[in-house]
């Protein structure tokens, strides 16, 4: 039976935002080698630290991501074409005769480009995030061909709902109008009046979505558009390979993090479920969504709207995420670690705050006091700078029970054929957790920090050293801290006195508790 998402993208010319990003990339990547007949792909790509955007697609192509496209299908990397531009600017920045060629040939758009600094000031976030689709549903309204707009946005955009539903909310202002006061408002003035503006909203990553989302729903008449909103995007599921991963966003930064031992500690409610989704069934079920708005013979009144999450279907907690990464980072842990990785999460917020101290701050510093001693170059306390505020940001997700209804996405796998249905699988509820867990934090072990598994030896040696003076650091504090309170407090020296010989031979407490004997 002949794939009919193949066939309806037969000969379409596309064009992607955000080529270069993780959903980007593994897009690219799928559409070209499970949609072998589609036609050109255009992707917007900017200039980066001093390469061009033929030289970012070059190094591209040389990821293990593209592995199977370079060994089974080399031919479709012609398919993909890099377009100059950023949408920072009107029209993309796109030169008027590539923009003239979009316009009469691109049928569908997927349009991914966004800044995912959740700790980015609103002003960018507006700049990027709201004011940038704006500017893309600008040219996309003028391709004559268009058949399907999709518009990426975010699962957690509406933090005042307590269920998500499949539907654009109204924003709590016009996009508009407060993309016009960022315009005037200085990056100070913007800054003393962002909580004011985002209210509920707890970064400006959530807020300017959410504006996004209303822009796009102005243009649905006149755009076959749809919202998709994918939940804390995790490792790759199976395609390309199991745990692909770019970038340290999210759950694997944490991972990664507690897995060198620098995170010890993170405010997280256990019990709560971890609403995460892989990359490549979500890309499955975007590819899948294009084709369905594509193909509708009459447009709904209100905006399709795709929630990709796990929904009801999943009760994997954080708690679990944790037990089964703790176990996964000693059986594959990474080289060079700072410390012994053994870190845990607390619901207790001061709790948290005492641990952050006494195992991220004053390790940082000690460390940086030691680099400055040696005259080398001190980075400690500014890697932790960073961390305690991306911990701070992520922490508001995993603090907070999230439920979305996924009646849509779940009905995508029912408009497909057998052949389809088999090519673009998106169902999270055949996910066996540890398997794939593990291969997350293989995939950052390999994919991230560029580490050999050849050197698993090497590392579980160092693991294991580290192991042995975590233990005796510990036992050191508590004893020091015994040591402090019954040096300050005769209540307690006097309950530990009737511990005996036991107490009397501990380190530091024997000789406070008895030191009558030793004047």
């Amino acid at each position: 039976m002949p794939s009919q998402v193949n066939e309806w993208y037969r000969g379409r010319t596309l064009f992607v935002t955000g080529a270069c990003g993780l959903m980007g990339k593994v897009l690219i990547e799928k559409l070209l080698y499970s949609v072998p007949d589609v036609g050109t792909v255009y992707a917007l790509v900017r200039s980066k630290r001093g390469k061009t955007p033929e030289a970012r697609i070059e190094d591209m192509w040389k990821l293990p991501l593209f592995a199977r496209i370079r060994e089974e299908k080399p031919h479709v990397m012609k398919k993909l074409v890099p377009v100059v531009g950023d949408i920072a600017y009107d029209n993309l920045g796109i030169e008027d005769k590539m923009l003239e060629k979009l316009y009469a040939e691109v049928s569908v758009v997927f349009h991914f480009a966004a800044s995912l600094r959740l700790e980015a000031p609103l002003k960018e976030g507006l700049e990027m995030n709201t004011r940038g689709t704006l500017r893309v549903l600008h040219v996309a309204s003028r391709m004559k061909n268009i058949a399907a707009f999709l518009h990426l946005s975010t699962a957690f955009c509406y933090p005042d709902y307590e269920r998500m539903a499949e539907r654009v909310h109204d924003p709590p202002a016009d996009p508009h109008k407060v993309m016009r006061a960022a315009g005037w408002l200085t990056d100070k003035q913007m800054a003393l009046l962002a909580p004011s503006i985002m209210g509920k909203h707890p970064n400006s990553y959530t807020y300017s979505k959410r504006l996004a989302e209303a822009l796009v729903r102005e243009y649905y008449p006149r755009l076959p558009a749809a919202v998709v909103r994918p939940s804390i995007v995790t490792p790759s599921y199976k395609e390309p390979t199991p745990g692909w991963v770019d970038n340290l966003n999210g759950p694997i930064g944490l991972m990664v993090g507690a897995g060198k031992g620098v995170i010890r500690s993170m405010h997280c409610y256990g019990h709560y479920h971890a609403e995460v989704i892989p990359v490549d069934l979500a890309i499955n079920a975007i590819i899948v969504i294009a084709h369905r708005i594509g193909t509708m013979t009459e447009r709904p009144p209100e905006i399709p709207v795709y929630n990709i999450t796990s929904g009801d279907d999943k009760n994997t907690t954080w708690k679990d995420v944790l037990d089964i990464g703790k176990a996964t980072v000693r059986k594959y842990p990474f080289e060079g670690p700072l410390w012994y990785p053994d870190g845990n999460i607390r619901h207790n917020k001061f709790i948290h705050d005492l641990c952050v101290f006494f195992y991220h701050i004053v390790p940082a510093y000690l460390i940086d006091f030691l680099m400055f001693v040696f005259r080398q170059k001190r980075f400690m306390v500014r890697i932790q700078n960073r961390i305690t505020v991306g911990l701070e940001v992520l922490q508001y997700f995993t603090t907070r029970e999230w439920w979305f209804d996924t009646h849509n996405f779940k009905g995508l796998p029912a408009t497909l054929n057998a052949e389809d249905f088999k090519t673009f699988p998106m169902d999270v509820t055949v996910i066996q957790d540890v398997p794939y867990i593990e291969s997350c934090m293989i995939g950052g072990k390999l994919y991230c920090l560029k580490e050999k598994l050849e050197d698993l030896p090497k590392a579980r040696l160092q693991n294991n050293i580290l192991y042995v003076l975590d233990r005796i650091v510990t036992i050191f504090f508590y004893l020091l801290l015994v040591y402090w309170i019954v040096s300050y407090f005769e209540p307690a020296r006097e309950l530990l006195s009737y511990g005996g010989p036991v107490v009397r031979y501990l380190p530091l407490v024997g000789k406070a508790v008895f030191k009558d004997e030793y004047l």
